[in-house]
């Protein structure tokens, strides 16, 4: 996720998905009436290949294309979609197999067999694409193919984690005859063999998504035909909920806009589902700026800066307070930062600057991205620095920068603190603690951490049972927890907003928290 541009427009979830009414049949039995729904989402894809895109493109490629592996509901782990079965043949995590479905086709009507899978991911790596999924196959030495159902993955290294890489969006199986091997693929077109087939497709606008009667995998759609809308504003979204122009949102809510939705009256006849999310925020602290780089400064602002009335404030409950990099709901979780620190407290963060010689107001400049995470983030920083000037204990200024520019200046190493967002490629503890360590990382500020690069992790990737690598990542978030290079801050919930008669919004997020529309329906009974 190191070039990762996933279009984040929300404070309190990843995006924003919204249906409208009046395209579907609401008389008899759903199994003999047509389901056609709309769907309206802020995520307009950056292009049509997966091959170039690691952002919210995933929210189509998700219901067009296959993956050999994927989440079906209730699932945590992936499983196989294209694939008949996958494991790891070795027992070290270097190779992974995967036999495909019998007879599996694209919608061109050309075969889905192992050639296509193989010529689907090496051009991931050849093109390499700039902002595109190839730092996500780092651990991917070569890909073999025996007969058309068999593909075996060679990895330069054991990595149990690939199961999960290869579930993303950005692993979508396309065509041969329809996408190039050395560059990609244009047009407003896509071939794939998921639950849906591109029937048409107008940039910024519109994706019209049918059902795709070719379709071997394990979705069960549970409607006809989704029409995607392309929203830039998401109040439009909200507007159009409440005058029953649309029937649902997801993603990109503001707090504002789930307290408003929560609050309408009954007689309005919406529904708000609340689910936990992945997405997290924290600060960097640079170890090259004078003061951010005395670990008594980044302690005593952990000690001071209260998460509750952050997420108060601001969020107005639609995040949560986080204490660890790896957020709630997913494996590894801990509470290291309220359990060392516990409640705000100005004295004890004083004397800890005391014990290393300071005694006087420390001047640090907090900088944040003033258009890659909502409106919100300014008044976060602003109330960060209202409770970090309040103890009398730090003087902040506050600066931010565009994201094109504000990313240049963070690899750069131009600002001593700032802020960043994180939404999983996959839901493993491995993704909340990797991309941050190590000379060349997310955050474009090196940290060296050996015990964790050179012995941790790797021990953690050699293990394909995900459920007993948890000493490992409780090590690994002691030591974050020590260093305080890192500062989680907090972590997002995830809202549906629709009318009384959507069913089936509270299935329709995988673990990736991507949405699977096909779990969309209108209610038949009243």
């Amino acid at each position: 996720m190191f070039n990762r541009t996933r279009r984040l427009q929300s404070t309190a979830a990843l995006a924003s998905i919204s249906l409208l009414t009046g395209c579907g049949v609401l008389s008899g039995d759903r199994s003999d009436t047509e389901q056609k729904l709309a769907v309206g989402t802020t995520s307009t894809p950056s292009t049509l290949d997966p091959a170039g895109a690691w952002d919210g493109s995933w929210e189509l490629y998700r219901n067009v294309f296959q993956t050999l592996v994927s989440y079906p509901v209730g699932s945590a782990a992936p499983e196989p979609d294209a694939a008949e079965k996958c494991s790891f043949t070795d027992g070290s995590s270097k190779v992974y197999s995967c036999t495909l479905r019998k007879g599996l086709t694209f919608s061109d009507g050309t075969e889905l067999d192992a050639a296509a899978v193989k010529h689907s991911i090496d051009r991931i790596s050849a093109i390499g694409a700039e902002g595109g999924p190839s730092g996500l196959l780092t651990s991917l030495d070569r890909v073999e193919t025996s007969g058309d159902r068999k593909v075996t993955f060679h990895l330069n290294k054991p990595d149990a984690t690939f199961p999960f890489v290869l579930a993303t969006p950005a692993m979508s199986l396309v065509s041969p005859a329809d996408y190039p091997k050395n560059k990609l693929r244009e047009g407003s077109g896509l071939t794939g063999s998921g639950p849906y087939n591109l029937a048409s497709y107008e940039p910024d606008k519109t994706a019209e998504l049918v059902k795709n009667p070719k379709y071997d995998g394990f979705a069960e759609l549970k409607n006809d035909a989704v029409t995607i809308r392309y929203f830039k504003d998401s109040a439009l979204m909200v507007e159009a909920l409440k005058k029953k122009e649309i029937d649902a949102t997801f993603r990109g809510l503001t707090a504002e806009q789930v307290i408003d939705l929560q609050d309408q009256p009954k007689e309005k006849a919406l529904q708000v589902v609340e689910a936990v999310g992945a997405e997290i925020r924290y600060l960097v602290f640079n170890p090259e700026d004078s003061a951010a780089r005395n670990p008594a400064v980044r302690r005593a602002i952990a000690q001071v800066i209260d998460r509750g009335a952050l997420v108060d404030k601001v969020y107005k409950g639609t995040a949560e307070p986080l204490y660890s990099m790896i957020p709630s709901g997913v494996a590894g979780h801990a509470t290291s930062f309220f359990d060392t620190y516990g409640e705000p407290n100005v004295p004890k963060a004083r004397n800890m600057l005391a014990e290393a010689g300071i005694t006087e107001p420390v001047p640090l400049t907090f900088w944040y991205t003033s258009d890659r995470y909502g409106s919100a983030t300014a008044l976060e920083f602003a109330e960060l620095k209202r409770q970090l000037d309040a103890s009398g204990l730090f003087r902040i200024t506050l600066k931010h920068r565009p994201w094109n520019t504000f990313q240049k200046g963070y690899q750069k190493g131009e600002f001593p603190v700032f802020g960043r967002g994180w939404s999983p490629d996959f839901p493993d503890p491995d993704n909340f603690v990797a991309p941050f360590v190590g000379e060349n990382n997310a955050v474009g500020t090196p940290y060296e951490t050996p015990e964790i690069t050179a012995s941790l992790l790797p021990k953690t990737r050699q293990e394909s049972d995900r459920a007993a690598v948890g000493e490992q990542f409780g090590r690994a978030q002691e030591i974050l927890l020590k260093d305080v290079r890192l500062l989680p801050l907090w972590q997002g919930k995830l809202y549906v907003a629709a009318s009384d008669d959507i069913a089936g919004a509270e299935r329709a997020l995988d673990p990736q928290t991507i949405m699977q529309v096909w779990q969309l329906h209108r209610k038949t009974s009243w």
